[in-house]
């Protein structure tokens, strides 16, 4: 017989038994989940039309309802809020005022077109000035008795100025002054100023993000420490002269604007099993329009995360065809690059019951590098919540995609921190089995050059498979795939320096 689709025999008969391996092989739609249709949703999706899909903006929004169109094409029922598919949240930004004043060497500042803070400040401050030509760690080690330490940029000798190679010079002056100073800054040369200054000044509008999923958390207050100015060197017009001095009101402004999760399902076909769920999770946002990188603004994204947002269409097309016992759910969450906002916000006020949800396949990035190697991650201790469902995910990828499996940023001392970084997290952290299946980072990641054109779609589409051979084998099993009782992840710093999860 045609065996194309054996593979589901095999897992079915790890799940149920073997009494349904015949309904399996001939039911199942894989071939549903098609290269051709991955590749048209997600330049629909990563196109510069979409530009960037950035988190509480319009961009987003609008991405979001041609995500829950889609879904709807594909014969997925709304599982949002009040019958849509939607589930609106609140982001706050807190940001400096651009009514901030800042004068440095008695000439008064543009607030984000000469002078750019590089944290969220509130307060007044004069000190005078002292310059470090050069910033060796004796010398920063002071005493400055109250003064503003002032820094020229000077790339190191035959190094380019890249901007990797300017916050690492950024970071070690900061610390090298290790708050003893009244505040620090750092002068931009003009030759400087094409690579560092746009890099800088696009985050002043943005400010920083919070989220209240609880409702419970105090008001947010300004940053302390030590206020760290980076200035143009050329809105000084000169030398700085001896006795100049630094006065600066830095004032805080704050709203709220909504992001969204957009939320389906596909009801299952057991009805003592229909109520628990099988949650299939990415993120639709990205970075958005930001600075120019050789002649390119739009941050699109493509595989940071069109690719799983266009891989959870495919998988809803398939189980709409034939669903599961179980009902499966689709979560497509909003604000992701913001701080796992979505996520954090969906697990604290879920659609279906929070009990209900058996287990969480999350991707992230699953569109590039090497074609035969991806990655899955909560495989393996301190980060596996769940070592049945791991199984079953290590048996359908070696039925149906036959990925060399890289467990090496599974481990907790990962430079990356990668388990960390991607919405499965606050589930996990909720006591709900979780993975997160990933192909990893690359060259083009939070660049505008992460566009649709640099997708492996066929990589992509295996990766699909992988994930809905996973989901389909929890959503046929007689049981659900049981947590590890003494799973316990440790608090840790995440990418943007808070504690992991929020």
């Amino acid at each position: 017989m045609d065996c194309r689709n054996c593979w589901i025999g095999f897992l079915v008969v790890l799940a149920v038994g073997t009494g349904a391996w015949a309904e399996a092989v001939a039911q199942d739609p894989i071939d549903r989940i098609r290269e051709a249709d991955l590749r048209a949703d997600l330049f629909a999706l990563a196109g510069d039309h979409t530009r960037g899909r950035e988190g509480g903006t319009l961009d987003e929004l609008r991405a979001s309802a041609w995500l829950a169109e889609r879904a709807r094409a594909a014969g997925l029922e709304p599982a949002g809020d009040d019958g849509t598919y939607f589930q609106f949240f609140p982001v706050e930004r807190f940001r400096t005022s651009q009514g901030s004043r800042v004068v440095l060497a008695g000439r008064t500042l543009r607030m984000g077109t000469d002078v750019v803070p590089a944290a969220t400040g509130l307060g007044h401050l004069t000190a005078p000035v002292v310059v470090l030509s050069d910033p060796t760690p004796e010398a920063l080690g002071g005493p400055f008795d109250g003064r503003a330490v002032v820094v020229r940029y000077r790339p190191a000798p035959g190094e380019p100025g890249t901007p990797q190679a300017f916050r690492n010079w950024a970071r070690t002056i900061e610390r090298g002054l290790a708050n003893r100073a009244a505040a620090l800054v750092l002068l931009i040369p003009e030759e400087e100023e094409a690579r560092q200054w746009s890099r800088l000044a696009f985050r002043l509008p943005r400010g920083a993000y919070g989220l209240d999923p609880h409702g419970t958390a105090e008001p947010r207050t300004a940053s302390t420490g030590m206020p760290v100015l980076y200035v143009r060197d050329a809105a000084l017009g000169g030398a700085m002269l001896a006795g100049a001095s630094l006065d600066a009101s830095l004032f805080t402004e704050s709203f709220t604007y909504p992001s969204v999760n957009v939320v389906a399902k596909i009801t299952g076909t057991d009805p003592d099993r229909r109520g628990q769920h099988v949650l299939f999770s990415a993120h639709q946002d990205h970075d958005g329009e930001r600075y120019e990188v050789d002649g390119d603004a739009i941050w699109n994204g493509a595989d940071d995360n069109a690719t799983t947002s266009v891989a959870l269409l495919a998988i809803g097309r398939a189980f709409a065809a034939t669903p599961g016992r179980r009902s499966v759910l689709f979560v497509w969450h909003g604000a992701e690059e913001r701080g796992l906002m979505g996520s954090r916000w969906y697990v604290v006020h879920p659609t279906v019951p929070k009990g209900s949800i058996v287990a969480v396949l999350n991707g992230d990035m699953i569109g590039r590098n090497d074609p035969d190697t991806a990655a899955l991650l909560g495989a393996v201790p301190p980060h596996r919540n769940s070592r049945a469902l791991v199984d079953m995910a290590l048996a359908a990828n070696q039925a149906v995609s036959g990925f060399t499996v890289d467990h090496s940023w599974d481990d907790p001392a990962h430079r990356e921190g990668w388990y960390y970084r991607s919405d499965h997290l606050p589930y996990a952290r909720a006591g709900i089995p979780a993975l997160f299946f990933t192909t990893l980072l690359h060259e083009d990641y939070h660049t505008p050059f992460d566009n649709p054109d640099r997708i492996d779609t066929a990589k992509l589409t295996r990766m699909t498979r992988w994930m809905y051979a996973t989901g389909r084998a929890v959503a046929e099993a007689d049981a659900p795939p049981a947590l590890d009782p003494d799973f316990k992840l440790e608090r840790c710093r995440d990418f943007t320096g808070n504690y992991c999860g929020g």
